[in-house]
């Protein structure tokens, strides 16, 4: 009976994983019919676009960690008091390499987690890439899926309902509670993206780098189920310590 039902707790999370990334897809084929209706721009003409200018500014790094393109996986980690934005790749059996670091132009807010709507904070914690805006205000974008589980969890546990939302990773250099990172590092990261699959994308953002250090003593008052975020932060950085 015992082995049955670990079966059946095996399917129903083999079922669900197969929900999510067909979920994905079928979303993404959505907005591209929606937007080409619209006389917008889609992802896979974006991809034409900027598709070989990226490439070539990529390869190089590419060469020097020795990783072919497209990789297998990418992690996109923000680190909000270091004001940058890692870009860690890998394919199946290797190790994630460092490929580039961006800055971070703009990024509203201090140290500590978004809690609510217009609380201009950059949230923490470890996202996925929900989808790809090719026709953002801020050039290209990255749609990050807050508020996610553990967001939704803690909310409803501090009473917490208008969590906000729209949170992306883009161009330019002006952002109120996301990353602005440059039009041509959102160029880098949107194709890197849009060929890795974004099923295979997920970010890690962070108060400061804890691999390196640790809080300020200065930090704003937090909630208390922080320190639960940070230890998940942490270990999720640790995978990644060395280049």
């Amino acid at each position: 009976m015992t082995v049955r039902k670990s079966h059946i707790v095996l399917m129903g999370l083999a079922f669900g994983a197969c929900a999510f990334f067909l979920q994905l897809r079928l979303r993404r084929v959505v907005v591209e019919m929606i937007q080409m209706t619209k006389g917008k721009k889609t992802v896979a003409q974006r991809v034409d676009e900027y598709g070989d200018v990226v490439r070539s500014r990529l390869l190089p790094h590419l060469r020097k960690v020795g990783i072919a393109y497209p990789p297998k996986s990418v992690v996109l980690v923000g680190l909000k008091l270091q004001k940058v934005l890692e870009v860690w790749i890998s394919n199946d059996a290797m190790a994630f390499k460092r490929l580039r670091t961006y800055p971070i132009l703009a990024a509203s807010g201090t140290l500590g987690p978004k809690l609510c709507e217009g609380d201009l904070q950059v949230p923490e914690g470890l996202y996925r890439i929900e989808s790809l805006n090719p026709n953002s205000l801020f050039h290209l974008a990255l749609r990050l899926d807050y508020p996610n589980a553990f967001d939704r969890a803690k909310g409803q546990l501090d009473g917490r309902n208008d969590l906000g939302g729209d949170i992306m990773i883009h161009g330019g250099d002006c952002s109120v509670g996301c990353l602005a990172i440059g039009d041509e590092a959102a160029e880098d990261l949107f194709i890197l993206a849009a060929e890795t699959g974004i099923e295979n994308v997920s970010v890690i953002l962070s108060p400061v780098d804890f691999r390196t250090g640790a809080l300020p003593a200065d930090i704003r008052e937090v909630p208390g189920w922080t320190n639960e975020l940070y230890e998940d932060v942490r270990s999720e950085l640790a995978k990644l310590a060395g280049d």
